[in-house]
This record gives structure tokens, C-alpha cells and sequence, in this order.
């Protein structure tokens, strides 16, 4: 199986949900009718593909399990499948972040940061469509974790 590279980029994710990157248009609306389609079908074609990414997984390793003789082999056939499923695992965590997110179009709150309630940014969405703060709200978060560790 081909190694999965977890990080994607902004255009991946664009890429992957088929859309160019949103242009704002002079005196727009922040999170009007157009932009939150624009992140919901980037977010649901990223949840997609994750989730044909796991399915694909399940299907491979039913697929190459072998009872080699040779234990060493089983170690490393073991590994390789623990490997995998250790990067499904991440992946089933990022889709409940997703879920949550799509949870936030119901409430309106999508594009907004969770702890002062302004705006994210378009551009800060389109690099990262589960950011729940805005980057001077992430940015202490982080201090914060750094002195805590």
C-alpha cells in the first residue's frame, strides 16, 4: 500500500473538494450564503475522502493478511498493519473535528472563533476548515500549552 501523506496542504483540500480558492468580492458579507457553501462542500469532500481513505484500509488488510511461517515476516506484515490503523484511528478523530464543524452551519456559528466570537478568516478556513479560533486566540492557546508542558 502506497504511504499516505496525513498532512495536506490548503490547495489539497481545495483540490479535493474540487473548488478553486474563494474570491471575496469588494463589500461582501463575511460568511453570507455563497461562502458557507463554499466550506461546507470543502469540508463534506474532505470527510468523503477520508472515509473512503479508512473503508480502503479495512479492504486491504483483509485483503494481504498472510500466515507467513516466518515470524520475523509476521512481525513485519503485523506492524505494517498496525501502522495503518494507527493512521485510520487519526483519521476517525479529524472526522469527528469535521462533524463538529458541519455542526456549526446549523448553528451559525461557522467562521467564528469559539473564544472571542470574531471572525476567523477566509483564508485562515480554506488552509485549515476545522479552525475553531482565530489565530491570536490559537496563538495563546499555544503559549499556553507550551507552558503547561
Amino acid at each position: 500500500m502506497k504511504k499516505n501523506n496525513n498532512f495536506l496542504s490548503s490547495l489539497n483540500i481545495l483540490s479535493i473538494a474540487g473548488v478553486a480558492p474563494y474570491k471575496l468580492k469588494p463589500n461582501e458579507k463575511y460568511m453570507n450564503k455563497k461562502q458557507l457553501l463554499h466550506f461546507k462542500k470543502i469540508l463534506e469532500s474532505w470527510k468523503n475522502k477520508i472515509n473512503k481513505k479508512i473503508n480502503s484500509t479495512i479492504t486491504y488488510i483483509k485483503d494481504e493478511t498472510y500466515n507467513f511461517p516466518d515470524p520475523i515476516d509476521r512481525a513485519t506484515q503485523e506492524e505494517e498493519f498496525n501502522l495503518e490503523l494507527r493512521n485510520r484511528d487519526r483519521e476517525r478523530k479529524l472526522i469527528k473535528k469535521i462533524e463538529m464543524t458541519l455542526k456549526k452551519f446549523n448553528t451559525k456559528n461557522f467562521g467564528y472563533c469559539d473564544c472571542c466570537e470574531i471572525e476567523i478568516g477566509l483564508k485562515r478556513l480554506e488552509a485549515q476548515p476545522i479552525a475553531n479560533l482565530c489565530i491570536d486566540c490559537k496563538t495563546l492557546a499555544e503559549i499556553r500549552a507550551k507552558q503547561i508542558a
